[in-house]
């Protein structure tokens, strides 16, 4: 309920607290729009509103979501106008059959973990990892492997969902810092999200691009080489993910 409001405030309202240069940006850029016809430039605006909302503290990731969301519908139904209320009306049955999936994936995972912690399932698992590697860069080596697996068949929520109670513990024992390995989980998932078979993303850019999602794959290949060399860096260097979080502890 609050992230309408925060979203509404940051579209029209941004000039009441003095923050003027906002607004002024807001109403330039709708005029430059206008006047030059830019094919793109207000919907590349989105991300802009995201990390720039969260960033100044304005909203909250969820009401990030809200606030584009907002942004989107402004500018389909009243600035370009590519968007009837019959258009809109299928979308939102979209949105909302796409979201009643995931939530049943998430609502099978969550169930999935607690019979997991409840069977002591999660013990037995990280005593048979620690028997096999019992350092904590073979285990991140193992867990990257298993992550960058599940998240080509899984959404990253129900993956995380099924994940975190099974490694949670090993990671633990191992003395790894949770954030640091939250941060190689999150960056595992996003790469399995662009990887061959069943990246989610994979599948949505070759729609959206109107290719095939052979040729798709193709092209996202050579970018998967630096995500890995990031991954690798990420995974074995900790103090690149931990500097933040260390100096705010």
């Amino acid at each position: 309920m609050l992230g309408w409001p925060a979203a509404i405030y940051f579209l029209v309202d941004a000039g009441s607290d003095g923050n003027l240069t906002v607004l002024l940006g807001l109403v330039l850029l709708f005029a430059a729009d206008w006047k030059l016809k830019f094919q793109a430039v207000l919907p590349i605006m989105t991300p802009v509103l995201l990390i720039g909302g969260m960033t100044t503290g304005i909203f909250t990731a969820t009401e990030g979501a809200i606030a584009a969301c907002v942004w989107a519908l402004f500018l389909g139904l009243v600035w370009y106008r590519t968007v009837t209320w019959k258009k809109l009306v299928k979308v939102s049955m979209d949105t909302i059959e796409t979201t009643a999936a995931v939530l049943f994936i998430v609502a099978a995972a969550s169930i999935f973990g607690w019979m997991l912690t409840a069977t002591r399932t999660t013990e037995m698992i990280a005593s048979w990892v620690l028997s096999v590697t019992s350092t904590p860069a073979g285990f991140l080596l193992l867990a990257n492997l298993l992550m960058l697996f599940v998240g080509c068949f899984l959404e990253p929520t129900a993956a995380i969902t099924i994940l975190v109670p099974i490694l949670l513990p090993i990671v633990r024992k191992l003395g790894i810092d949770p954030v640091h390995f939250g941060l190689v989980m999150v960056l595992n998932l996003m790469i399995g999200l662009l990887h061959p078979p069943m990246g989610l993303v994979l599948f949505v850019l070759a729609r959206v691009a109107k290719l095939s999602v052979e040729r798709t794959t193709m092209a996202i290949l050579p970018w998967l080489v630096p995500l890995l060399i990031s991954l690798v860096i990420v995974t074995y260097i900790p103090s690149i993910s931990l500097w933040l979080p260390n100096l705010m502890r």
